[in-house]
């Protein structure tokens, strides 16, 4: 049975999602990546992105995400058409790692940025990574180089952060430095821990 012991791990653009997975990692937790599970997937299907939108998005074997990346946000009928395509290989994907997970028996992770948006998981719980939408912003920006009417056209995308934090059954707050964002996820993983007793090996 999948998802039974998955805790979804959430929150918008530019919150800090990757940096807490890493950390999450570090501190011992499992962790399936939905974003390297739907990169692997359009890899392996370039010959359909090349077929659907044009050779100018694909290189050789290689997607070119991020010219396909400002089409979809500019388009979204080829957002759709894309979506429709990868999102059942994707979460096949998903269940597949999930089950092997399971039989394990104690919690991991499933690393899935638009889980709340498209509700696609039997998932209960929720862990959200949060940051001011200030912040967001200016983090975005930073990090990709977009003006702040793209910035705020991507993030705007996504559900409002503060709608996912209050979804969430735990948040990671990442409103500060990286010392404060480690300790938060120590935390995190001293709460499951006292949650649920350590698998018998």
């Amino acid at each position: 049975m999948a998802f039974k012991y998955a805790i979804a791990l959430t929150g918008g653009i530019a919150t800090g999602k990757s940096t807490v997975a890493s950390l999450l990692t570090l501190n011992g937790l499992r962790i399936i990546d939905a974003d390297t599970i739907a990169h692997r997937i359009l890899e392996e299907n370039h010959g359909w992105v090349r077929e659907q939108f044009g050779d100018e998005y694909v290189n050789g074997t290689k997607v070119n995400r991020p010219l396909l990346g400002k089409r979809i946000f500019a388009d979204p009928e080829a957002k759709k058409e894309l979506e429709a395509f990868l999102h059942p290989k994707i979460r096949a994907a998903i269940e597949a790692e999930s089950e092997k997970q399971d039989r394990l028996g104690y919690p991991y992770l499933i690393d899935i940025p638009l889980f709340f948006e498209t509700q696609s998981y039997p998932i209960e719980h929720s862990v959200v990574v949060y940051t001011p939408k200030t912040l967001q912003l200016e983090r975005f920006m930073k990090r990709n180089g977009f003006s702040e009417e793209e910035s705020l056209r991507r993030i705007g995308s996504q559900m409002d952060i503060e709608e996912k934090k209050a979804r969430a059954t735990w948040v990671i707050d990442n409103s500060s430095n990286l010392r404060h964002l480690q300790k938060e996820c120590e935390h995190f993983v001293e709460t499951i821990k006292a949650l649920y007793p350590a698998p018998k090996v």
